[in-house]
């Protein structure tokens, strides 16, 4: 006789967005089904419909969480930084190529998310992140670092190379250990490459 699985739970959303997040680490968001999940924090399968109406509505709020993640992840590494905008640049690009890696999957989602239509919450919840990162552009402007121009375009550029870092270590090509080392590098190059001619 199956056992009767109770249909409340403490805080059975945050309970589902943990236990999503560690399935999409293990097996992928394929393998995401809201049924096993309810088996697995010990609710009845219909109790996760309460705060997901569907596998999809979990998905988006597991990207939408992400980039709260991430925006906090970058927030307090410029909080930390001091004011040089140098030092601003090393502790951000840091800060995002480790939750990059530590997250793989769960970055994967968040941008495959985003661009999905009706995606509006999503792309809400990515502007705070990406707005962290444009305000810093400008800084580096502002204090000379940086040349003048669009700073969208500009940060585009550091995005990419942080965004390529962490897809050859989460793809394996290059061995983890390396991180900080081509971050360095690559802050110490986007410095070089992108200050004031003349």
């Amino acid at each position: 006789m199956s056992e009767e699985r109770p249909y409340h739970h403490g805080n059975l959303r945050t309970a589902l967005l943990d236990a999503a997040e560690r399935s999409l680490r293990e097996q992928g968001s394929d393998q995401l089904a809201l049924r096993d999940l309810a088996r697995e924090i010990g609710v009845s399968h219909a109790a996760p419909r309460r705060h997901f109406p569907d596998r999809q509505a979990l998905l988006d709020a597991l990207a939408e969480t992400g980039f709260a993640r991430l925006h906090t992840t970058l927030r307090t590494a410029l909080a930390d930084a001091g004011h040089d905008f140098p030092s601003r640049l090393r502790a951000t690009a840091t800060a995002y190529t480790r939750f990059a890696t530590d997250n793989a999957a769960l970055l994967e989602l968040m941008y495959t998310s985003k661009h999905r239509p009706d995606a509006t919450q999503i792309v809400k919840a990515a502007a705070a992140p990406f707005g962290l990162m444009n305000e810093l552009i400008v800084q580096g402007q502002a204090q000379g670092a940086l040349q003048e121009g669009d700073p969208e375009r500009i940060g585009i550029v550091l995005f990419a190379t942080l965004q390529g870092i962490a897809t050859i270590i989460n793809g394996n090509i290059v061995k983890p250990e390396l991180l900080d080392g081509l971050v360095e590098t690559a802050a110490e190059q986007f410095l070089r490459g992108a200050r004031p001619r003349g």
